[in-house]
């Protein structure tokens, strides 16, 4: 059958259940916690793109609870709703779904998937418990679309590289696509938090990208060494963002997340720094020749 008219907005599974029987294909679905931005919207192209003319896109709306170990971030989330399923109807997404809390988990629940390699390091070691929460949530959503193909951001590098491995290991068997990150004209990595940044920090915040790509130039130019990297990093983020608290900073391998000492391999850059209480992540791809 032909792909929807108009966009359909289901909140409970049962709802979500009986869409699905209109579905002529297997959906391409793109799983967001809302505060749509160019980010998103990037991704719903891709999506389309994939899905094509006829096909169909869904697009999940839902702050998932379990994947935050700080509650005042969870309070703090944005919420803009009636903006996101306007921006999805605009981007002809055929679906949404923006389940309550409780249409996912149950009071008395007590499964939870855990990955216990990648998730130990970077973002994993600092705010424990935030990737059994996205392994789930991403689970059971793929368990209710049961698409064929799912797209995800490449600035929460170890997010999607977790997912990846979630696919492999419990044999979903489903295609995840990576789209690169959209980032303001100065290079700031577009995030839902970029509003809660000062003046200031705003100002400073570009100056994580611009560390970053500075060192990408110089592994363009000749060896160099991680640990060289990201010393050359450390200097330049206190020049140009001197507010900057790094969280992490680590050179590791784009598939297994460890930290390398040689850039022999496909490997990342990634960083998270806080501005006052804003926490933003960021990563650059090394893409000399190894």
């Amino acid at each position: 059958m032909p792909p929807y008219f108009a966009m359909e907005i289901v909140k409970t599974i049962p709802e979500l259940l009986l869409a699905k029987k209109k579905f002529a294909t297997p959906p391409v679905l793109v799983p967001t916690m809302g505060a749509l931005h160019d980010g998103h919207f990037a991704l719903i192209h891709k999506a389309r793109d994939i899905a094509g003319p006829n096909g169909v896109v869904v697009v999940s709306l839902f702050v998932n609870p379990i994947q935050f170990n700080n509650a005042s971030d969870l309070e703090n989330y944005p919420s803009t709703l009636e903006a996101d399923l306007a921006a999805c109807e605009r981007l002809g997404v055929d679906l949404v779904f923006t389940p309550e809390t409780a249409s996912l988990y149950a009071e008395n629940r007590s499964v939870l998937i855990s990955e216990s390699s990648l998730s130990s390091k970077l973002c994993g070691a600092t705010r424990p418990g935030h990737f059994d929460g996205v392994c789930t949530v991403v689970a059971k959503l793929f368990n209710l679309f049961t698409p064929i193909d799912a797209v995800f951001g490449k600035k929460d590098y170890q997010q999607l590289a977790i997912i990846s491995r979630l696919v492999r290991d419990l044999n979903f068997p489903i295609i995840i696509h990576g789209v690169d990150t959209v980032r303001e004209a100065d290079g700031l990595a577009l995030s839902s938090r970029n509003v809660r940044l000062t003046p200031e920090h705003r100002k400073q915040a570009p100056g994580i990208y611009a560390a970053l790509k500075c060192a990408a130039d110089r592994v363009t130019q000749g060896a160099v060494e991680p640990s060289v990297l990201l010393k050359l990093i450390q200097k330049q983020l206190s020049e140009s963002a001197p507010d900057a608290r790094l969280d992490y900073l680590e050179c590791v391998d784009a598939a297994t997340l460890q930290s390398i000492n040689q850039i022999d391999r496909k490997c990342v850059i990634a960083i998270a720094a806080f501005f006052g209480n804003v926490r933003l992540i960021d990563n650059i791809e090394l893409t000399s020749q190894f």
